[in-house]
């Protein structure tokens, strides 16, 4: 729909209620109207979570490579490179929240689908690892779409490789915390995803296995209404709680303070 000045309006995907963008980028990506959560990259959650040029990258340098030789791939990740102006899925980093120190990992859909692949299993392996050798708390974002199948097995590993590193930050005595974003599918979500201290969630995430349509295909029946949204499995208790944009550099904080009154 054009407005009268010629421009093409936009309008939220949820209420209908066209938009500024600037109103949108102020409520941190979500719609003023009804709390429609856009996605978001990670540059984007950096700034809204992290304390002011407190974000230390690190493992940037990784790049993956073609492990199975699969025909056009290298094409793919150049692309994806490009468009996600990443070097892949995934982004971690060091930094501060309210000066409480915090080993932060922020997952992107723009490249690949957030697949992942070798690089993104070592880098968030990578993570949780430094978190259990420097006792310090570990929060990831994840969005994906699930394994990166063009890395056939190699990509698979990757659900036993960041299960284990979690299960070390857990014998550490360190906190992880997961805030699931849309979509949260796949490898992602059957492995590190779901093994946090507390499992939060953005509102009206997609968070599943297989998605509506598999499943609906594969037992041929349909499926509740807003099924696999972050409000459905809070009610079935994949989820622990749903925490939009405005309040979750509070609730990490707190999460932090309650963690280290509990364990010194």
């Amino acid at each position: 729909m054009a407005s009268e000045t010629g421009k093409q309006e936009k309008s939220c995907p949820r209420c209908n209620i066209p938009y500024d963008e600037g109103a949108v980028a102020a409520a941190l990506m979500s719609c003023p109207a009804c709390g429609y959560h856009y996605r978001m990259e990670p540059a984007e959650r950096i700034a809204c979570i992290a304390d002011p040029e407190s974000f230390v990258e690190f493992s940037a340098n990784l790049r993956s490579l073609n492990p199975i030789d699969l025909s056009g791939y290298e094409e793919k990740l150049s692309e994806a490179e490009a468009k996600a102006r990443m070097k892949d899925a995934v982004v971690t980093g060091t930094c501060t929240i309210e000066g409480k120190p915090l080993i932060l990992g922020l997952m992107s859909f723009q490249f690949m689908g957030g697949s992942m692949g070798s690089v993104v299993g070592e880098k968030v392996s990578r993570a949780l690892l430094r978190g259990a050798e420097e006792r310090l708390p570990v929060l990831i974002y994840t969005t994906s779409g699930g394994a990166r199948m063009q890395e056939g097995i190699f990509s698979l590993m990757q659900m036993a490789k960041t299960s284990s590193a979690a299960a070390e930050l857990d014998k550490a005595g360190a906190p992880f915390f997961i805030i699931l974003c849309d979509p949260t599918t796949g490898g992602v979500t059957a492995s590190f995803a779901m093994l946090a201290d507390v499992i939060m969630a953005e509102p009206g995430a997609l968070i599943g296995f297989a998605g509506p349509r598999v499943i609906e295909g594969t037992i041929r029946q349909s499926l509740p209404e807003g099924f696999q949204r972050a409000e459905f499995q809070l009610e079935k208790g994949f989820v622990d709680i749903i925490v939009p944009r405005g309040d979750q550099r509070r609730i990490i904080s707190t999460l932090i303070d309650f963690h280290r009154s509990n364990h010194g």
